[in-house]
Order: C-alpha cells, then sequence, then structure tokens
C-alpha cells in the first residue's frame, strides 16, 4: 500500500497540473465557441445562485467521482490518483474562481499574495475583453506575471 502511495503523489499532482491546460482549453475552444450557449451567462451578473456555466464544474466534479469511485472497486488502482488529482484541481478552481474571484461564498478574506491577485486580475481583464469567439486570459489557476504578453 505504500508503495502505492509514493507511486500515485506524483500522478496526482502532474494530474492536477494537467487539469489546468485541460481547462485552459476547453475554456477557450468550447466554452467560448460551441458551448458559449452554456457559458454565456457567467460573464453577466448572476440572477439566483446558479448559472448554467455551472454544469461545467459539474461535468468534472462527476468525472472525478467516477475515477475515484472506479478507482476504489478496483483495488485502488491509478484511476484514483487521476480522480483525486482532477478533485484536487476543482478545489483550487472553485477557491480562485468562485470563492476568491465571483464571490459566490461570501468569507471576509482578501487575498495579498502576488500569485492570487494575478490571477484574479487576469480573470478580470478576461471578463471585461472577452467574446464569444475572442478573449484573453482562459487560464485559471496560472497566469502569466503582471505586464509580460
Amino acid at each position: 500500500m505504500l508503495t502505492k502511495v509514493l507511486v500515485y503523489i506524483p500522478v496526482i499532482i502532474a494530474v492536477s497540473i494537467f487539469m489546468e491546460g485541460v481547462a485552459w482549453f476547453l475554456h477557450k475552444y468550447v466554452m467560448h465557441g460551441f458551448g458559449w450557449f452554456l457559458h454565456k451567462d457567467h460573464h453577466y451578473p448572476r440572477k439566483g445562485r446558479f448559472e448554467k456555466n455551472d454544469l461545467f464544474g459539474l461535468f468534472f466534479s462527476l468525472m472525478s467521482f467516477l475515477f475515484i469511485f472506479t478507482g476504489v472497486l478496483s483495488g485502488f488502482d491509478w484511476k484514483l490518483a487521476v480522480g483525486i488529482g482532477i478533485m484536487f484541481y476543482g478545489i483550487g478552481y472553485f477557491l480562485v474562481h468562485d470563492v476568491f474571484f465571483h464571490r459566490r461564498i461570501k468569507i471576509g478574506y482578501r487575498p495579498k499574495s502576488k500569485y492570487l491577485k494575478r490571477i484574479l486580475n487576469a480573470h478580470g481583464i478576461h471578463h471585461a475583453k472577452s467574446t464569444p469567439k475572442t478573449g484573453v486570459n482562459f487560464g485559471f489557476l496560472y497566469a502569466r506575471a503582471l505586464g509580460s504578453h
């Protein structure tokens, strides 16, 4: 079991990092492409608690659950580590994007780190300048340093 844990930790980290690329790609080419009908309401003030865009998060939550569930049923195989990696990315996304930027859960914390300020600034620019077919700053947990292009 300890061997699996030691092997799975790098897999979890790698999947979490890889998910930023997946999220960037889907945000640019799906959400701002043929999936705009689901993502559009995210670019306008929310009316109510939920928005159609939440279906993307629900999809990835389901993917994570299925990987974890089938990984456990298969004797704690590699699918468990993949599911946990997706879950960790989802937690980071939720905290940075939904809690810190969009304030969907009201907490008194104001990010002070350069990293979080850079991410939040990039997402603010994304909302200000992006349209269904064009846009900037499609990442969620990675953004270049302020002032770099």
